[in-house]
């Protein structure tokens, strides 16, 4: 994987026909990812800092985490291809032998959630980024469209 990441926020998060479009990006470029519609709800829960009346299963996995002694450190969309983008899950973990980082394969709606819940980093690597076009106009239309 190309070591030149950038970070990206989520600057919307848009019902689709079939799910949700989330549009990530910074000031340089804005792409879409699209997900399902409870991803999609998800992520705009953690978004706007709403709590599900019950937790779900991203709110399990974190609690999980933290039981272990592990934290999520970053999230980082490492590869896209035909349309399909691929995320790297960065989890911490700090115990009486030491300090591990383990990086795990995940989707990135999953590991956008998990990012947003816990505060931590979305980065979204170099290649990524110059190869996805540029949504930054669509969505200040939508965006202007809604207010």
């Amino acid at each position: 994987m190309d070591n030149q990441v950038s970070t990206v926020i989520v600057k919307g998060v848009m019902p689709t026909s079939n799910g949700c479009a989330v549009f990530l990006g910074n000031d340089e470029k804005t792409f879409v990812i699209y997900v399902d519609q409870g991803i999609g709800d998800a992520i705009q829960r953690a978004v706007s800092g709403e709590q599900a009346e019950r937790p779900l299963t991203h709110d399990l996995m974190l609690t999980m985490l933290d039981g272990l002694g592990a934290e999520v450190e970053r999230v980082v969309i490492s590869d896209v291809d035909q349309g399909t983008f691929f995320a790297r899950l960065i989890i911490s973990m700090e115990n009486e032998l030491g300090h591990k980082i383990t990086e795990i394969d995940a989707r990135p709606s999953d590991s956008i959630v998990l990012a947003l819940a816990s505060g931590k980093p979305i980065y979204t690597a170099r290649t990524v980024l110059d190869s996805v076009d540029d949504m930054s106009e669509i969505l200040a239309k939508i965006l202007s469209q809604d207010s």
